[in-house]
């Protein structure tokens, strides 16, 4: 099957015109009934913070709806694109109308295009949601993580890892959208061999309070730890080997231990399933780019 291609992104939402396009614009803007507009199916984000959206509403109160929505035309209604948040405030507001720019969007690809590139950009998304996204950019649209990485403006890294996180246990990925652990406390955890493993010390670390570097040094700690019980007491590894073990580990997102012979040696990668197999692979084939 050929793969999709992702389009032009955000700036498809955002009408780039000069003073001899004014009157096409004119065209293009439009004032509906809110009760005319569904909401978008394809709607990446599952969940709207109260304090939020009462924010926007104040906002809206005092100054109007400076952004329009981003819809299509739905038979004789319309269907939302983009400006989920807005149309929830406008609705608890009562407004009877709104302005929206009608964009020409026929199929449900490029919808889901609009909507998945509006809200990672636009959007304070929580990083499990963030997470679904990049992963959905990436499946359906055929995207390797650096292609993904460059569309939404962040670096390789930063998207892998955080596609990373849906690989947690779901009470882990809880507590990230609740906000009770940020992205800083959750990615370490990915390095430890078990899902059990990563569990215990994710309790540990909420019933304590633990900081980021607190959570990375008992990782550090337990890796060593198992490592060691794997293999004959030997002395004690040389510090610039152990700290070139400790980058790559934050690197690769897992275990990795470096074992000299000789003049020369060996590094070990750790993987524990095949997708963290798949990305240690991506990962080492993007690094050529």
């Amino acid at each position: 099957m050929k793969n999709k291609r992702l389009g032009r992104g955000l700036e498809a939402l955002i009408p780039q015109m000069d003073e001899n396009e004014s009157a096409s614009r004119q065209h293009s803007l439009d004032e509906v009934e809110v009760k005319s507009i569904r909401e978008n199916p394809l709607q990446p984000r599952q969940e709207f913070a109260r304090a939020q959206l009462d924010e926007l509403k104040r906002s809206i109160e005092q100054n109007g709806m400076i952004q329009p929505l981003t819809v299509r035309k739905s038979g004789s209604d319309y269907e939302l694109i983009a400006g989920e948040r807005r149309l929830r405030a406008v609705r608890e507001l009562g407004y009877r109308t709104v302005p929206v720019y009608v964009m020409d969007v026929t199929s449900d690809d490029r919808m889901l295009e609009l909507a998945l590139v509006e809200n990672i950009q636009r959007e304070n998304l929580n990083p499990i949601e963030l997470a679904k996204a990049y992963s959905q950019l990436q499946k359906e649209y055929g995207l390797t993580q650096e292609e993904v990485a460059d569309k939404v403006g962040k670096d390789r890294a930063t998207v892998t890892n955080i596609i990373r996180l849906l690989n947690l246990p779901d009470q882990i990925r809880k507590s990230l959208r609740d906000g009770e652990i940020g992205i800083g406390h959750a990615k370490p955890l990915l390095s430890l061999p078990t899902k059990s493993a990563q569990l215990k010390l994710w309790q540990k670390c909420v019933s304590n309070g633990w900081s980021v570097r607190t959570v990375e040094q008992e990782v550090r700690s337990r890796l060593g730890n198992e490592a060691g019980d794997n293999r004959p007491v030997k002395a004690k590894k040389p510090a610039r080997l152990a700290h070139l073990e400790d980058t790559l580990r934050s690197v690769m997102g897992t275990r990795v231990r470096i074992v000299p012979s000789g003049k020369g040696g060996r590094v070990e990668i750790h993987y524990f399933s095949d997708d963290e197999l798949d990305r240690v692979v991506e990962m080492i084939q993007n690094s050529k780019s």
